[in-house]
């Protein structure tokens, strides 16, 4: 089973994390994929503002299935096709997705190769937030061999 996990907090910790995974990997481990992956957002508010419910609701209709072409990939979740596109577009930035040329049809299709999500929320009530106040705009994708 392939995970993609998410975590969302602290962005001194999501920048020490993300120089670690760096130093700690070997160039060969880059080519191996063990189906573990790791999407960072600094913000809370990030981490909405990418993975909205109606996104959310097109990954899981598009692994479960699989559609051959964006178009259908629209009309299983009934959205039209041009704000379904942008939002392929976005999930595919952000490495939830990817989109691949169509076999015969040559239509792009979208491919989701995760099982599950698996979310994990730092969000502290006493003191929280960022010190400097910024958000970050970029969350960070990291694949590991691990």
């Amino acid at each position: 089973m392939t995970t993609l996990y998410i975590t969302v907090g602290d962005r001194e910790q999501l920048r020490q994390d993300a120089l670690q995974f760096v130093q700690d990997v070997e160039p060969d481990d880059l080519d191996e994929q063990d189906g573990t992956a790791t999407l960072q957002f600094g913000t809370y508010d990030d981490f909405v503002d990418s993975l909205t419910p109606l996104r959310l609701e097109l990954i899981r209709a598009i692994a479960d299935a699989t559609p051959e072409s964006m178009r259908e990939a629209a009309r299983l979740v009934d959205r039209d096709i041009s704000d379904v596109h942008s939002d392929l577009k976005q999930l595919e930035v952000l490495g939830i997705l990817t989109l691949e040329e169509g076999e015969s049809s040559g239509a792009i299709q979208p491919v989701v190769p995760f099982d599950r999500i698996e979310v994990h929320i730092d969000y502290p009530l006493i003191g929280g937030g960022d010190s400097d106040g910024a958000s970050v705009n970029y969350p960070t994708l990291l694949r590991s061999g691990r």
